[in-house]
């Protein structure tokens, strides 16, 4: 029954009942019995090389077809499907009654093809067709949404991840950055989260039977996730946070790439694909623990561990002395036993009793500024932390979560336009994390000089306005097209969702917000931290080049790290120090 010709109409096995579809009759239409994921597919009898697929919209609902996605499959259920074109727009769908058609460049030879509807749609359609070849084909060049790298996950029998507990057998395929690049292979998919489940975009764990490379991320791992970004209209907060990490120097950031996501075909948006926060050598870097190591070096770590508002819905978990909420991460809870957890529950309430003998400053100041450079206000209501073998120190990290960040979060003001720390202002806290932050952040003078010299070295490391407004350009230009079809499946850009402040009513608003943000809160953090910025292109003058610095007025002194040290250079020791009178800044040597 399957047409001979080259990249004629081809013919097949109709699947799926939707022989209207089919039937070379306007006057008809195919409507699935489900509301979403509905289908209409053929069965082409072997293997053809599609070139081009025609679709007539439903007499008067065109607009129904928006999004709608064609695929290609070798197997039956479609469990291999890989994407061949997404329809983008109401002029794209064409006028009733007339086909309209697009040129597929996918070189992948494939039996059954479909047309799968998108979202509440009933996949509704008057007429569709299929042009190709016959042929095997190969992998030269496959299709992807966007320019961004594509996930495509097809579940076993069609059925949706509903809850944390059930694994749903899956295959996952994802296209990377060029246009050959495929990673094909089976594993389970659950929703994850906390508060980010209640959206009706869902966010997911996925997790493949045997550890893969996913596309230029660093791990070699089973586990990853797929971040919604639900209220962040610009979709790119956390990797955004996630620069800022690194560019802070924090010993791991978590991977994070934008992608767009297909879950049996239906178009779900632009999601995060992100590294999964776990014991990993190339995550958080600690010894996994067996339920054997109960005495001795072995149960000293490694330990891996959350202080989490949501601790009690967790199956592993414990309060604190001091009543912080612990959500026990590693070992995990099927495998850890009663000696271990209480040896790092006594050994957390040490820490958080003596943290200036038990806590790893670099890493939880670093972890500080983070938080409050994006005016995060969820920096302590989250806060992962280890503990490595043979060593009493707790360390901070990675970072995490940051939908909320850079001024988007309406139960708080702007945070440029307060006095004090976001987490002092307002700030989301687990338990007393709040009066703990206090010892170590205001109370504490030697941590005050240290948390300055950290930032100075950060301004000098990319943390500036130019660098960072960048960055979001970049960032901003690589989601275009993919914001565009996100915003199309979920059409929120005009509605207040999740905690957003405003409306600013379009995504080159909603970035500019971000950007503008970025540049006052980088002056804002100079000045809460008493810290002056001096470029590097700064000259050092002597006692016989004493240029334009007239010292017989006002002046400012600071050192090297930005550090206030008055108005007198006469009452400082030898060294280079940092002048700044009016607009005029110049380093200067004392000998």
């Amino acid at each position: 029954m399957v047409s001979l010709a080259a990249d004629d109409l081809l013919t097949g096995t109709v699947l799926n009942n939707a022989d209207k579809a089919f039937d070379g009759n306007p006057g008809t239409y195919f409507s699935a019995t489900n509301f979403n994921y509905g289908w209409a597919g053929l069965d082409l009898g072997e293997r053809h090389v599609i070139t081009r697929v025609g679709w007539m919209p439903r007499d008067n609902v065109p607009s129904r077809m928006i999004l709608g996605v064609f695929e290609g499959a070798n197997s039956p259920d479609f469990m291999d499907a890989l994407p061949l074109h997404i329809i983008r727009s109401v002029g794209e769908v064409g006028k009733p009654g007339e086909m309209n058609y697009a040129e597929i460049t996918c070189s992948v030879g494939f039996r059954y093809v479909r047309y799968v509807g998108p979202a509440t749609s009933f996949s509704q359609v008057a007429e569709l067709e299929f042009y190709g070849h016959k042929g095997m084909g190969d992998h030269s060049n496959l299709t992807r949404i966007t320019n961004l790298p594509t996930v495509s996950i097809h579940t076993l029998d069609g059925v949706i991840p509903y809850d944390k507990e059930h694994e749903i057998e899956a295959q996952f395929t994802i296209i990377g950055d060029s246009s050959y690049a495929l990673l094909s292979e089976p594993g389970t998919i659950r929703e994850r989260g906390n508060a980010s489940r209640d959206f009706p975009k869902k966010p997911w764990r996925i997790k493949f039977e045997k550890k893969q490379h996913v596309l230029d991320a660093p791990a070699h791992a089973k586990k990853w996730t797929l971040i919604n970004n639900y209220g962040d209209k610009t979709l790119m907060r956390n990797l955004l946070a996630f620069e800022l990490s690194r560019r802070l120097g924090m010993p791991y950031t978590p991977y994070g790439r934008a992608v767009d996501v297909l879950l049996n075909g239906e178009y779900k948006g632009c999601y995060q694909l992100c590294d999964h926060i776990q014991v990993h050598k190339d995550r958080v870097q600690i010894e996994e623990m067996t339920p054997r190591d109960n005495s001795g070096d072995a149960l000293t770590g490694g330990y891996f561990f959350e202080i989490d508002a949501y601790a009690d819905r967790e199956a592993s978990y414990f309060y604190s002395n001091q009543w912080k909420p612990v959500t026990i991460k590693s070992p995990d809870s099927d495998s850890i036993t009663s000696v271990q957890k209480n040896y790092i529950r006594n050994h957390f309430n040490r820490m958080e009793s003596n943290w200036s003998s038990y806590l790893d400053l670099n890493t939880f100041l670093r972890h500080f500024l983070v938080g409050e450079l994006s005016g995060n206000i969820d920096t302590y209501w989250s806060v992962f932390m280890y503990k490595q073998r043979l060593n009493d120190t707790i360390y901070t990290g990675p970072v995490w979560d940051f939908d909320l960040a850079f001024n988007n979060d309406g139960r708080i003001r702007n945070p440029n336009d307060m006095s004090d720390y976001v987490y002092r202002s307002g700030g989301s806290c687990a338990g007393n994390m709040r009066s703990f932050v206090d010892k170590i952040i205001i109370n504490n003078e030697s941590t005050k000089d240290q948390l300055l010299a950290i930032w100075g070295e950060a301004r000098h490391n990319g943390i500036d306005q130019e660098h960072l407004v960048a960055f979001v350009d970049s960032m901003e230009e690589e989601l275009l097209l993919s914001q565009e079809l996100n915003f199309l499946r979920w059409p929120i850009m005009k509605k207040i969702v999740h905690q957003n402040p405003r409306i600013w009513g379009s995504y080159a608003a909603e970035v500019e917000n971000v950007r503008d943000f970025i540049r006052k809160r980088v002056e804002w953090m100079d000045n809460r931290l008493g810290y002056t910025y001096v470029p590097e292109s700064i000259s050092i003058i002597s006692d016989s080049d004493p240029d334009d610095i007239d010292f017989s007025r006002p002046y400012s002194v600071y050192s090297l790290s930005g550090q206030t040290l008055g108005t007198d250079l006469n009452a400082l020791p030898t060294g280079i120090y940092i002048v700044r009178q009016g607009p005029l800044v110049k380093k200067i040597q004392i000998r």
